[in-house]
């Protein structure tokens, strides 16, 4: 895992208006997006276990942010953060739930209100599932779920129209399961292969004057861990890291041992050859999305879009693959919160970072739109807590953030109620419902296997984070902190008083 930062120093080069000048044309936003994808999931990440050469290359061709954070690490709430640019507590969901159906700020509206044509395809995780949130077109690909009446994804539509009569889940594994197996049907069949040709043609048939804002969004590696066989083969023999085990992890009183006993197990003790087939085949899904990505930069370089554009590349949150005992997401630990992320910036912006640097500032979703304003000269609205990247790479000072918070309400167990701070270096965890406090030194021990909150020589590194998760919490008043202390809560709080609507219902 990618822990430190170089910093060069480059000759200054052109702000984004001269390059808008210079082109003639504003720079396209290309958000590329995953779900589900660990940070360590890349090959620049993972010291070359996980084979992405794209992501790599784009890497190489950026920035590689290696304290990335989802804040609120599920689905609806991360994809909140994104859509908004705002904390969880600013956009109001602090764990799993339905997302409003509006917000005042979103960021295909907000780019639409800059010139901007705004496409989309893949996952959305939207409610209603139909939602658009001010996309000028999305072609959905939702998993299967149906949450909303009468709805049925694009993919599906798509699927049925060739293939009526067979089931796009043929491999027999549901989404959140922990078992693996490869994909049963024709590769070209896959939803991971049907985002990237959608977002091939959209990028083939853009013909409009506006600049461009293309969310391609694919629904792996979630679960389903079902790559085509070609993509597990690479896989085989190849070194595949055995889970974590912290000194810290709960007591396997609690976890089933049998991985037939709970297909949707959220904790259990499977053992390390089936964590690791698990695996083999989640990186396999990985390399398979790699590939797809690769079609989907070919095809902006073959249109003259690559060099103009600025390119984001993150996932939602990750996925604990078994470390510690723990499966799926929701977690603050690294392999659930901390995500990958690569940023390429339009040719001929100024920077003092050669291409190819890593950045070792925290940052995190909500950081995304406020990107992308900057980009074309734009500040944040009041109420938009994100931070533009863009000053990590043009100046040498940025006066970046020293912490980003993470958390999430209650979710799997009673106990599973948390909230944390890091720097990346060192991370913090507060288990709110249990009133204990975690330390962990991630640049040491990046997969968190030893808990130093008992240990007195990092006493000084102890009350320095939990001081500063009293000030982000104390906002919030006394029922999260009272006499300058952290307060054990026993409540599932998912919408915070700033969610903009009533709790969604489902209907």
């Amino acid at each position: 895992m990618v822990k430190k930062a170089f910093l060069f120093i480059a000759p200054v080069s052109l702000s984004v208006s001269a390059v808008a000048q210079t082109t003639g044309r504003q720079p396209d936003i290309i958000l590329i997006m995953t779900d589900q994808q660990r940070a360590d999931a890349m090959g620049c990440t993972s010291d070359g276990i996980v084979i992405t050469p794209n992501l790599d290359s784009l890497a190489k061709d950026g920035y590689l942010f290696s304290n990335a954070y989802s804040s609120t690490p599920s689905s609806t709430p991360a994809r909140a953060g994104l859509l908004t640019g705002c904390s969880p507590w600013n956009h109001g969901m602090l764990g799993y739930g339905d997302q409003a159906e509006r917000y005042p700020h979103t960021m295909p509206s907000m780019l639409k209100g800059l010139g901007y044509s705004a496409l989309a395809v893949g996952k959305m995780h939207y409610y209603p599932q139909n939602n658009t949130h001010g996309f000028d077109m999305v072609l959905y690909d939702e998993s299967g779920r149906h949450t909303t009446p009468y709805f049925e994804s694009d993919y599906r539509k798509w699927f049925y129209t060739g293939c009526f009569g067979e089931k796009p889940e043929k491999t027999g594994i549901w989404w959140n399961e922990h078992r693996a197996d490869t994909y049963k049907l024709p590769e070209d069949l896959h939803p991971t292969r049907w985002t990237a040709d959608r977002a091939v043609e959209i990028i083939e048939g853009y013909v409009s004057d506006k600049p461009l804002y293309l969310k391609v969004s694919f629904a792996r590696p979630h679960s389903p861990y079902d790559p085509p066989r070609r993509f597990l083969d690479m896989y085989e023999g190849r070194d595949i890291p055995k889970p974590a085990k912290g000194d810290w992890t709960p007591g396997e009183w609690r976890m089933p041992k049998d991985p037939e006993d709970d297909k949707n197990a959220f904790i259990g003790n499977f053992g390390d050859e089936y964590a690791c087939r698990t695996r083999a085949h989640y990186y396999a899904s990985v390399t398979f999305i790699d590939e797809q990505v690769g079609r989907v930069l070919d095809a902006l370089k073959r249109n003259g879009r690559y060099d103009n554009s600025l390119i984001i590349f993150l996932s939602d949150h990750g996925d604990m693959l078994g470390d510690h005992y723990l499966w799926r997401k929701t977690y603050a630990y690294e392999g659930s919160a901390a995500v990958p992320f690569i940023v390429k910036l339009p040719d001929g912006m100024r920077t003092v970072r050669y291409k190819g640097a890593v950045v070792d500032a925290p940052v995190e979703l909500r950081d995304v739109l406020p990107t992308c304003l900057d980009l074309n000269g734009k500040a944040n609205p009041e109420g938009m807590d994100g931070a533009s990247l863009l000053p990590l790479m043009r100046d040498a000072d940025a006066g970046w953030r020293r912490f980003i918070d993470l958390e999430h309400a209650r979710i799997y167990w009673n106990e599973n109620s948390w909230t944390a701070m890091t720097d990346g270096h060192f991370k913090y965890v507060w288990l709110c419902a249990l009133g204990r406090e975690q330390l962990f030194n991630l640049d040491d021990d990046p997969y968190e296997e030893h808990d130093l909150s008992e240990d007195l020589s990092f006493s000084a590194e102890l009350a320095e984070l939990r001081e500063a998760m009293v000030r982000h919490l104390e906002v919030r008043g006394e029922d999260w902190v009272k006499d300058g202390r952290l307060v054990v809560r026993k409540d599932k709080l998912v919408y915070g008083k700033n969610f903009p609507e009533e709790r969604p219902v489902r209907k």
